[in-house]
């Protein structure tokens, strides 16, 4: 297993390229079929972007999630998404002592204090709109007001899953808490006859608490990330070229009539509300950063952005409500639509 490397000055981006891919292997033996969402979770981490996972039922998205967050190391802490939560919750524990008297005590986001590292939120769809609110500042600004004083947490990132399956008693996120995410990433059943049946008649994959803590914890130092990811941003330049091709994506996606793409049944005029935001588009520019660091590379390729698009870019995409139904067909049709119509350079 290779070490991540200790911080002195500037960070050895080789030597940390090897943690990351340590970090990635030692989460594949834990969590079967999953190579591409590793990998997405694995820039996530060293872009220093919140991530939420989708998925049908039991697909191992907590599973997979878990594994990361111990292979990572650093204080966690888990919230369980109900429809009677409330943000207080989130804050603060009350409860009657022994004595009978009340207490109240930290609650989840702020019970480890500054060393907070992964904070899970489980089924974050079935939360009130209210949490969602709370857990946007979380996101947006690693702090939380509470007891009269201000609480960061600079180590900080959010992991979050939803199933696609259920709609009763789920509030859909809003569009402000949707773009804090860096990532939105599917997990899908494997395709494999051969990982299908590994997963059903294997019985080391029927005890998700056995693979999590089968993992080894700490790969890589929670607290020297933020660092490394400046440096990978630093590192990996863009050509002019590039910085192009990225602006014209950003164009076909926010009014693809101009760039002449048609879908089936769809009335272009009015099928985009919104296209993505700045915010987006550098986000989208830091995960291929990463990845193109990953592959051994300090120069930015095309196949680095489209590698990354549709995660980083596809819950950007608002379309009007008549098509909401259709979304994920029409936002994969269309990115896929937009790759073909602009050139690549």
């Amino acid at each position: 297993m290779t070490a991540a490397p200790q911080q002195e000055s500037a960070p050895d981006l080789a030597a940390w390229r090897n943690a990351a891919h340590a970090l990635q292997a030692e989460i594949g033996k834990a969590v079967l079929g999953q190579k591409r969402a590793i990998t997405l979770l694995t820039i996530a981490v060293f872009a220093r972007g919140h991530v939420l996972l989708e998925g049908d039922v039991g697909t191992g998205k907590t599973t997979l999630l878990r594994a990361f967050a111990r292979a990572i190391g650093g204080a966690f802490e888990r919230v369980e998404g109900t429809i009677d939560l409330m943000p207080g919750d989130l804050i603060y524990h009350t409860y009657l002592a022994a004595d009978g008297r009340p207490r109240v005590e930290p609650g989840p986001a702020l019970r480890r204090g500054e060393e907070l590292s992964i904070f899970f939120f489980n089924e974050i769809n079935r939360a009130r709109p209210q949490v969602h609110a709370l857990l946007l500042r979380l996101m947006a600004e690693r702090s939380l007001s509470a007891f009269d004083r201000d609480y960061h947490f600079p180590f900080l990132q959010v992991f979050a899953d939803r199933n696609r399956v259920e709609r009763e008693e789920t509030f859909e996120l809003p569009a402000a808490a949707r773009d804090r995410f860096f990532m939105e990433i599917g997990v899908e059943a494997p395709a494999d006859r051969e990982t299908r049946r590994r997963l059903i008649f294997e019985t080391r994959f029927h005890d998700a608490d056995a693979l999590v803590n089968s993992v080894q914890p700490n790969v890589v130092d929670y607290r020297a990330l933020d660092e490394v990811a400046r440096a990978i941003q630093q590192q990996v330049r863009a050509s002019p070229v590039i910085e192009d091709y990225v602006v014209t994506l950003w164009q076909a996606i926010g009014d693809p009539l101009s760039f002449g793409i048609a879908l089936a049944d769809v009335d272009m005029e009015r099928l985009i509300q919104g296209g993505g935001s700045p915010r987006g588009l550098s986000f989208l520019v830091r995960a291929a950063r990463v990845r193109a660091w990953l592959e051994g590379r300090d120069i930015l390729l095309p196949e680095d952005v489209r590698d990354v698009f549709f995660e980083t870019m596809a819950h950007r995409i608002f379309l009007d409500p008549i098509y909401e139904l259709r979304r994920e067909a029409l936002v994969a049709e269309l990115c896929r639509r937009v790759f073909e119509t602009v050139p690549s350079p």
